[in-house]
């Protein structure tokens, strides 16, 4: 990460289904277990071999790719365009919180499943290490804004950062953000925990002096939540 100028890498991510022990044998045979195809930036995941076909509604989208290794709950991260298509209004949540989420059903080669929830949109989120966060002045699902350079240049907010010394430091989205920021994996963003501290470019500001945490009104349109005029 390169401290100096706050940046990040980011990467993004497609459409990808996440399994659970039980759900990989009832698509792909008893005792069958993933095979890698290739390692993810995030330490200890991997991309697999393995394809289903994400059923909905309206349509299905085959050759969605599972993510290893298996998890304790299945999971199916799609893009909200992905809902449109195959008929799911899919919410956007972090990972993991699948409750009251939609279900689909999942047809692999060796049979199908019908999930009653785990359809999400994954929320735009930043893995950071403990000693990235820190350098960076931000907590555990701590919320802050990301700034994207180039001609699609544009700042995106409710940015959640997760910190775990199990992660590897990076912004992940999905295809529908990457593309409207005109943003491609392995490009660097950055992180701005306070607009107004962090951005604002307005010399001799008359009250940015008085800035602190409290509970009377927002001094300014772009002020990041929780700062407010004494």
């Amino acid at each position: 990460m390169n401290i100096e100028d706050r940046t990040i890498p980011v990467a993004l991510s497609a459409r990808h289904v996440h399994l659970s022990k039980e759900h990989i044998e009832e698509l792909f045979g008893r005792g069958y277990q993933l095979t890698p195809m290739s390692d993810l930036s995030q330490p200890r995941q991997f991309a697999a071999r393995e394809l289903v076909e994400v059923v909905g509604p309206r349509r299905s989208i085959p050759g969605v790719r599972v993510l290893g290794p298996a998890r304790s709950a299945t999971q199916v991260e799609m893009s909200v365009t992905d809902g449109y298509v195959i008929g799911v209004n899919i919410p956007v949540r972090l990972s993991g919180d699948i409750a009251g989420s939609p279900g689909v059903h999942l047809i692999g080669p060796r049979g199908a499943v019908k999930l009653t929830s785990g359809c999400i949109c994954a929320v735009r989120h930043i893995h950071a290490t403990v000693e990235d966060a820190r350098k960076l002045n931000v907590v555990d699902r701590q919320k802050v804004y990301v700034r994207f350079p180039g001609p699609r240049s544009l700042i995106f907010d409710e940015v959640v950062v997760r910190v775990s010394d199990n992660f590897a430091t990076e912004l992940h989205l999905d295809t529908d953000e990457g593309n409207s920021a005109g943003v491609r994996s392995g490009e660097r963003v950055e992180v701005l925990p306070d607009l107004c501290r962090d951005l604002c470019t307005h010399e001799n500001c008359s009250i940015s002096g008085g800035a602190s945490d409290g509970v009377t009104r927002p001094f300014c349109e772009l002020t990041a939540s929780g700062v407010r005029i004494r």
